[in-house]
Parts: C-alpha cells; sequence; structure tokens
C-alpha cells in the first residue's frame, strides 16, 4: 500500500516539478513606496508620538534639562515609590537615580539586585531603549547582563527615556540595523501597555506586564554642543581674566 502524498508534494506537482528546488527562491524586489510607510524626511518624533498613543501609550516630548524633573512628577502622581533601573549612560548623565533618591523615592540598577527582588513591591521600571519605530509606535529593547527584560515587564509602570537619534523610521529599517549590530539574545518590542482579550473581544490592559508605559521623547538641543576643535578655540580666545571678569555690556562707550 503506497503512502498518501504530503502537502507539500502535492503543492510540487502541481507546480510542474518532480524534486524540490535546490536553492530557496529569491523574493521579488518591491518598490520603497509600498514597503515603507514612513518615510525619513518627516518629523520622526511626531510620528512615533501619534502611533504611539493611538495604541495607549502616554507620550510627552521634553528637553534633556526637564526630562529628570518630568520623570519625578509621573511617578509622585501615579504613587510609584521603589524603581528600578537599567545599567544606563544617559542615567549616569542625568545623574537620574540621584535626583529620585533626593525625591523621597527608593530607586535600584538593575546590576545590583536580583529578578526575585523585581517581584517584591517595584511599582515602576525606568528604562532608555535601543531603538523607537515611527511606522508602529514602539519601543525597541535590546537586553543585556546590565537591562534585565524583567525592568519593562514586571512592574505595573514602565517609563521609557527616547533621544531623538533612536527613533528609526519603520520596521524595515529596524531590522537592517539589528542584522547588522547583532540582535544578542533578546530584542523586545514594546506597542503601547499589555493587552488581552477573550473569545468575546473583551480588552484587558496589565494582565501580563505594565498597566501604563509612559514615553518621554527627548526634543533635539537647539544649539549643537561645540566640537573639541571650536572648544580649544574659544578657549585660547578667553584670557583668565576675561573668563573670570567679563566686562559689562557698553564699558568701551565709557
Amino acid at each position: 500500500m503506497s503512502e498518501r502524498p504530503t502537502v507539500i508534494e502535492k503543492v510540487r506537482r502541481a507546480l510542474g516539478r518532480t524534486q524540490p528546488l535546490p536553492t530557496p527562491p529569491v523574493p521579488p524586489a518591491i518598490d520603497e513606496s509600498i514597503t515603507r510607510l514612513a518615510r525619513p524626511d518627516i518629523d520622526l518624533a511626531q510620528l512615533f508620538m501619534q502611533r504611539a498613543g493611538d495604541l495607549k501609550m502616554l507620550v510627552e516630548r521634553v528637553s534633556a534639562d526637564d526630562v529628570v524633573g518630568r520623570i519625578t512628577t509621573f511617578l509622585r502622581e501615579t504613587d510609584c515609590r521603589k524603581v528600578a533601573l537599567p545599567v544606563s549612560k544617559l542615567f549616569e548623565e542625568l545623574d537620574l537615580i540621584e535626583a529620585l533618591r533626593i525625591a523621597g523615592i527608593e530607586a535600584t540598577r538593575w546590576d545590583r539586585m536580583t529578578l526575585d527582588q523585581l517581584y517584591d513591591g517595584y511599582d515602576c521600571g525606568i528604562t532608555d531603549v535601543t531603538y523607537a519605530v515611527a511606522e508602529t509606535g514602539s519601543l525597541v529593547i535590546k537586553t543585556s547582563a546590565g537591562h534585565g527584560r524583567g525592568l519593562s515587564l514586571v512592574p505595573m509602570f514602565h517609563v521609557a527615556v527616547i533621544e531623538p537619534n533612536q527613533i528609526v523610521p519603520d520596521l524595515v529599517d529596524l531590522f537592517k540595523r539589528l542584522a547588522r549590530e547583532g540582535a544578542g539574545n533578546h530584542v523586545m518590542l514594546i506597542s503601547g501597555p499589555s493587552k488581552t482579550a477573550d473569545i468575546e473581544m473583551n480588552v484587558v490592559t496589565g494582565v501580563h506586564g505594565p498597566n501604563v508605559v509612559k514615553a518621554f521623547v527627548l526634543a533635539p538641543s537647539p544649539y549643537p554642543p561645540p566640537s573639541p576643535d571650536e572648544r580649544e578655540a574659544r578657549e585660547q580666545d578667553l584670557s583668565y581674566f576675561d573668563a573670570a571678569f567679563p566686562e559689562p555690556p557698553g564699558a568701551d562707550a565709557v
């Protein structure tokens, strides 16, 4: 008794083939006007904020000088008293942990805690991101030893800080970058608070992750920092007394 042909064999026969293809077929090239829904020449931050807002993410554009104060205000408004953060160069530059402690908020870095401790009363995880996708309104986080995935999955509140140069137009750009850089062990795409629905499509948030996701998008600085050569030239142009005791306006007219 002969065996019945498999589904793949039936498809192969319908295509007039007797053997599997020696190499996988090359997909046809698709015009980028079809594959890309976000043009790189638009305001990517604005598009991200719009798409993320559609997904019930709370999004706010803020300057780098004000972001620490806005984070502190948000934590107070939501009664978050115990937060966890990753090892982050951005947060070190902002001196975020010290600012939170001064504000009376207990803040612990990921390399000084365990996953079990994260389940013990932490209200909020505050993270930076690897990228943000404007097309889908998604946060992209590559986890590491200094940035555990539990930070954005376990607490009921997740606060993310996004730098302007981290926003990419769409998923095509994202996957190209991840392929070039190496994805590592784990990459998360976070599109709003966690959501689930039953068979009757009753949506519930926060069942298996944060109930609230707040994203602070840093506004680009209107004054780019001077290059090292420009900074050195400025310092050479100023004498010690010029720097310490600048002349008041109109002093030459006296």
